[in-house]
């Protein structure tokens, strides 16, 4: 049996559970993502858009859903300890895929800004969610974000209103909590009007060791002249699995940064589309993965220059060690009439064995005859010259290797445009390819 048949199965037997303990706006699109996901099923690799991780597969073991929403026991604020210092934020807690409320951040957000579950907000702010819920994540042409829209019942809802500024990072971390095999869903909508500012850091962690798969749909509307910064940080465990579909549309003069990292996983497959649908906006879309043992993470970029005089730049960077697996497919579009268009596209990898792998796919399509675009990619080991030089001046091969990898990654780092967290990540990357890392441990070096 197909593993996509277990779930059809099981949707039909309990669409009246998902929808009563879901809210009417995200009710009104889950039978058309069905219908959606019964036509497409999961992605495998002999689609273009997956072809280097088989999507269908993580879905063959039997995993529990919590369709009838029973609460988790859980106070995330007492059970999660940072080992780093405070860095200032707004912190919430979303636990697997509800929205934790008991408990607040003693700092208010500015008046009129609106974060919480997106089944509580659905219900008190239904306007919002009939003009965006569901308008970039179109579930006609992807299985997996079919297969969320089908069976997610809550996430969150951010709204920064019109020339709103929201001083304080904000920052959302996802907790993974079951005492059995788990199949979470989790749906995030993102709104930020004219004029507003918002920086948002994510992290992703799980509690327990047993077996988690994660589907992430985010929708991030960026009105004109809006900044908006989205950090996503990774530290989970072997034994998850986390895919992730990120679509964001920029109005003109908007400025949005999206930072991807990821350093500790089981199996990781990151989407990432975004629309410039606005003159003069511009984009910095950056990714960093470490990766060592076993683990695999993908990352998939489509960034559509739809109109004139945008920019985008786009750096990813791997360092893979032991049997790790990495892939970057980018595709930069530039649509006809999208004249003045700046785009570059850069993708760096160091296999640190023989046996890490590393496959890359940069690609331009371009359809207007004025433009400045270029797009590359290396895949290499350490420089030996380098680690040499080091060695000759009395540093151990171990720290040489160390500090070649640090300073390799640094510059994904050093876009981050939050001093403190940039501060953090440098401690928790040093860390990482010290061996420190590798259990997750709680939101290690956000808070």
């Amino acid at each position: 049996m197909k593993p996509e048949q277990q779930y059809i199965e099981l949707f039909r037997q309990t669409e009246g559970m998902i929808g009563r303990h879901s809210a009417e706006g995200m009710n009104a699109l889950r039978a058309a993502a069905f219908a959606d996901f019964e036509r497409l099923g999961f992605p495998t690799r002999k689609q273009e858009e997956y072809k280097y991780t088989d999507v269908s597969r993580f879905f063959e073991p039997d995993y529990g859903m919590n369709l009838s929403r029973l609460h988790f026991p859980v106070n995330p604020y007492e059970v999660f300890k940072c080992d780093v210092p405070n860095m200032s934020t707004s912190l919430y807690f979303v636990v697997n895929d509800t929205f934790y409320s008991r408990i607040q951040p003693r700092a208010a957000l500015p008046e009129g800004v609106v974060l919480g579950g997106l089944k509580e907000m659905a219900e008190q702010y239904p306007e919002l969610i009939k003009k965006y819920y569901g308008k970039l994540a179109d579930t006609s042409k992807d299985g997996l974000t079919a297969f969320n829209t089908a069976f997610a019942q809550d996430g969150v809802l951010l709204y920064v209103p019109k020339n709103t500024v929201v001083e304080r990072p904000l920052q959302i971390v996802n907790i993974l909590r079951s005492d059995v095999d788990l199949l979470v869903n989790r749906r995030v909508l993102i709104i930020l009007e004219e004029g507003a500012q918002l920086r948002l850091l994510t992290c992703d962690h799980a509690m327990d060791s047993v077996n988690f798969l994660a589907t992430q749909v985010i929708e991030v509307f960026v009105g004109a002249g809006a900044h908006f910064d989205l950090y996503e940080l990774e530290e989970t465990h072997a034994s998850t699995v986390r895919l992730n579909n990120l679509y964001v549309n920029q109005e003109a003069g908007s400025n949005v940064l999206l930072n991807n990292m990821t350093l500790t996983n089981g199996s990781t497959r990151n989407t990432t589309s975004v629309t410039l649908s606005g003159e003069s906006a511009e984009l910095n879309l950056c990714g960093m993965v470490i990766a060592d043992q076993n683990q695999h993470v993908d990352n998939h970029t489509f960034v559509d220059h739809a109109v004139p005089h945008c920019t985008s730049n786009e750096l990813f960077k791997y360092v893979l060690d032991d049997h790790a697996t990495g892939a970057f497919a980018g595709m930069v579009m530039v649509r006809p009439g999208a004249q003045k268009t700046v785009a570059r596209q850069t993708n760096r990898n160091i296999c640190a064995t023989r046996e890490a792998c590393m496959y890359t796919q940069p690609q331009l399509e371009i359809y207007a005859d004025d433009v400045k675009c270029s797009h590359g990619a290396t895949v290499g080991q350490l420089d030996e010259n380098a680690l040499f030089y080091m060695r000759q001046r009395g540093i151990p091969e171990r720290e040489a290797r160390l500090l070649l990898m640090f300073a390799f990654v640094n510059e994904v780092i050093d876009s981050i445009r939050i001093d403190a967290l940039k501060e953090r990540l440098h401690l928790l990357v040093e860390k990482r390819f010290r061996g420190e890392l590798y259990k997750c441990q709680g939101c290690a070096g956000c808070r």
